[in-house]
Parts: C-alpha cells; structure tokens; sequence
C-alpha cells in the first residue's frame, strides 16, 4: 500500500510556499509521494482563477519537474465545475486500490473542515495532514473529536508566500522571481500571465 498525499487547491500560480508544504509534510508524515490536483472550481473561495486550468496544471507541471516524488493530476480539471473533496477522492480510490490518502491543508483550512462537503463520509475514507505554522494560531480544539481523531499536525517552515500577494505584484509590474519556481517564473513572463511584463 502506498500512502499519497494530496495537495489540493487553484495553485494560481503556484508558488515556492506549496511546494515546501508539500515536502515538509511528505517528510514528517512517511509519504510515499505527493499528488498536485489544481480545482477547477473551489467550493470555499468566491474569487475564480486568474488564468485557465490548463495554464495552472502546467504551472504545477513545471514546478514539480525532476522531483520523483511529486506528481501533478488533472482530474478535476478534466471533471469541471465545483471540485469538491469527496468527489476526487471517490474517483481517486477507484482509480488507484492500492493506495491510501491523506489530504494535506493548511491552517485556514484545517479551521474550516467541518464545513467541507459530505465531510463525514470523507473523513471515513481518507486521513488529514495539518500544517502547523509558528506565527498562526489554531483552534483545534473546536473541530469535533471524530474529525480531530484524523488529522496529523506537522511543522510547517514559516515562509510568507501567497498567490494573492504573488498575482498583485505581477499586476504591478513587480518582480516575483524566486517566489515561484524559476521554470514558473519563466511561463508566466514569456505569456504574459496575471499582466506580467513579458520577456524580450
């Protein structure tokens, strides 16, 4: 049996912060990989993508090459509409039978799971990995004790990356290098994305 997480979420652009995230907690929690599922649509986050899903998967694409433990699907993509959890990891377990997940979320995330669709049923089938970050406080203790019985909180590296900030810099013609993969930071000069200046 192999044990995968999964990263979840726009990855709009993806960025340095999500791949130490996803390397703290392969680490931490004995993880044989980690699959990158950008959303199509996101059940908790009103504001819609800054460029098509096929541009984010092959963000990810770019930023996990040569790491043999990542691994980028497009599943949610190919589904459409509001990528909800369970649908992914439904699909996910028939897909894969001989593999168990985890999914892997971060704090503001962890403070929401009990709103999560059909959550109950999910926690039923996969487990949670939690990234803890020193500066941010949670509230653990809030979530039910069926939901806390399956989570696993591991140390996350204090790194103060967002995609938000990473789009309202490109937006204002400012630098973004470093903050994403450098094959990232190259995609998105050379078209242009989020009103990049592109490269001469």
């Amino acid at each position: 049996m192999r044990h995968i997480g999964i990263m979840g979420g726009a990855f709009d652009p993806i960025h340095t912060g999500h791949l130490l995230a996803a390397e703290a907690a392969r680490d931490a929690a004995g993880l044989d990989e980690v699959w990158f599922i950008p959303s199509a649509v996101s059940p908790l986050k009103s504001n819609e993508p800054g460029v098509s899903g096929e541009q984010r998967y092959e963000m990810v694409c770019k930023a996990i090459e040569g790491n043999e433990t990542f691994r980028a699907l497009d599943l949610e993509l190919h589904r459409g509409g509001v990528s909800y959890s369970i649908d992914t990891i439904i699909e996910l377990q028939s897909r894969y039978p001989d593999c168990s997940f985890a999914y892997i979320i971060g704090s503001d995330r962890i403070h929401d799971l009990h709103q999560w669709h059909r959550i109950n049923e999910l926690a039923e089938r996969i487990a949670f990995i939690g990234l803890e970050r020193p500066s941010e406080a949670l509230r653990i203790e809030a979530l039910p004790n069926w939901l806390k019985q399956r989570l696993t909180m591991v140390d996350m590296p204090a790194i103060g990356i967002s995609s938000t900030a990473i789009r309202r810099r490109l937006a204002e013609g400012r630098s973004v290098r470093y903050a994403v993969p450098e094959p990232v930071y190259q995609y998105i000069r050379r078209r242009g994305l989020y009103e990049a200046r592109p490269i001469d």
